[in-house]
């Protein structure tokens, strides 16, 4: 008997970090909760990326990748790239990731090809559409620490700690179906100015910026400022952001498979 093929999970690419073990031995890597957040509730194969143009290309991850997570990590977005000089105040920085990442989210808006941006990756994406960043918001009037708490257990660092509030009738409002919704915050820069095309559709109490989309894109392009990947499957916020984001990776993914299929017929 004829067994069913198992169908093919698209893919998503997720953007990994540089880590230094014991101080000496470089590694790239990536938290779990990204992995089981695009497995389990995106419903796409996983697959963690060397984010260092020495060894992939853009090119090479729009045709391998049917999309791409872009996480969170503790090195910041160089001020370089929007225009500003480097202080101590910017704290620890990735340019190889830079390198890969601004550059893959600018042509994924081009193609339609879909991401989905999260704290460092939001501001990636803020910055490839010409953002700047604020290095330290908390020093600003005003505004909160949304830094992660330095003491605590994980689940206590990732706790829900303040309200982000979405623009009435907005794509974020649409999807979660709520205006205003709780979420953690682990983060220690935020947009100052945000690029021509960076719409900000969701707010903390304090002003911050902390939900995004790029304007006129033809693919996915929701960025947020906290960690959904935290508790995906169940955080009433997280779970359809994932959900969303994996139902787009599987339209571009049928869509890139439809020239093929065609030739065959």
């Amino acid at each position: 008997m004829k067994q069913d093929t198992p169908q093919r999970r698209p893919v998503v690419g997720i953007i990994g970090n540089q880590h230094l073990i014991n101080e000496t031995y470089l590694t790239h890597g990536g938290g779990v909760m990204n992995t089981e957040a695009v497995s389990q509730v995106s419903g796409c194969l996983p697959l963690l990326i060397a984010a260092d143009p020495r060894f992939v290309s853009v090119q090479e991850l729009l045709e391998t990748c049917d999309g791409f997570l872009l996480t969170g990590g503790r090195p910041n977005v160089h001020p370089a790239e929007y225009g500003e000089a480097e202080t101590e105040a910017h704290g620890e920085f990735d340019r190889a990731r830079d390198a890969i990442t601004l550059p893959l989210v600018r042509a994924c808006v081009e193609r339609g090809q879909p991401f989905f941006g999260i704290c460092r990756g939001f501001q990636e994406v803020a910055v490839a559409f010409g953002s700047t960043l604020h290095p330290e918001i908390r020093d600003l009037p005003g505004r909160s620490n949304h830094r992660m708490p330095p003491e605590g257990t994980l689940e206590e660092k990732f706790e829900l700690r303040h309200e982000v509030r979405f623009t009435k009738g907005g794509r974020f409002h649409q999807l979660l179906g709520a205006q205003a919704v709780m979420t953690n915050t682990l983060h220690g820069q935020g947009i100052c100015k945000p690029g021509p095309r960076v719409v900000i559709e969701g707010h903390a109490p304090d002003g911050t910026p902390e939900a995004i989309y790029i304007k006129d894109a033809k693919g996915f392009t929701l960025s947020v400022q906290w960690h959904p990947e935290w508790n995906a499957a169940n955080d009433p916020v997280s779970r359809p952001l994932f959900e969303a984001f994996g139902a787009a990776v599987r339209a571009w993914a049928e869509h890139k498979a439809q020239p093929a299929e065609h030739a065959r017929a």
